[in-house]
Order: structure tokens, then sequence, then C-alpha cells
């Protein structure tokens, strides 16, 4: 396991103005010590032979034509609506304003 201080640990938390407590910074010393393991491990599979990707499946993006369509009618959907006002919906004031 690649060692992290507990001197290490208080110093950066010191830096980052975070209180920690004793067993914090152990705990933390420990935990940082694995995650500095997993990337040695990563580190150590990662070639250059091998390109580097950000999904290990492949995206595309779908896509449709944008064709325009038959629209709504005006009349229908303002009937719908519990207040409308010069063809537009009304709604309620919010902030006081006119």
């Amino acid at each position: 396991m690649s060692a992290f201080s507990k001197e290490e640990v208080a110093r950066v938390a010191n830096l980052a103005r975070i209180s920690l407590t004793e067993s914090e910074i152990t705990r933390f010393a420990e935990e940082l010590g694995v995650i500095s393991d997993a990337v040695a491990k990563i580190s150590e599979i990662a070639t250059s032979d091998i390109p580097a990707t950000s999904h290990p499946i492949p995206l595309t993006n779908v896509w449709r034509e944008d064709v325009i369509g038959e629209g709504l009618d005006r009349d229908e959907v303002l009937a719908g609506a519990p207040e409308h006002e010069d063809g537009k919906f009304s709604v309620p004031q919010i902030l006081g304003e006119e």
C-alpha cells in the first residue's frame, strides 16, 4: 500500500482549513493509500499501445430530420386553458409588476 503519512494528511487538512480528529486523520491516510494503489495499478495497465477512452462502449448521437409538421390550433389550445386573453395564456401575477 502506498504510504500516506498522518502528518501529510494533517498538513493538507490544515491548508484546506479542515479540522480533523486524530481518528479521521488515520482513516483518511489509509483510504488515500488505497486510492493511490488503485491509480498505480491502472497506470501499470495503461500503456501507449492502448488508446485512452472516456467510455468503454462507443457512443453515437441519434439525430432525426428537423421537419416542420402540422402545429396545434391556437383556439383549441386556449380552449383548454383556465384563462386566456388576446390569444395568449393569462397567468397570475407573481412579482407585483404590471
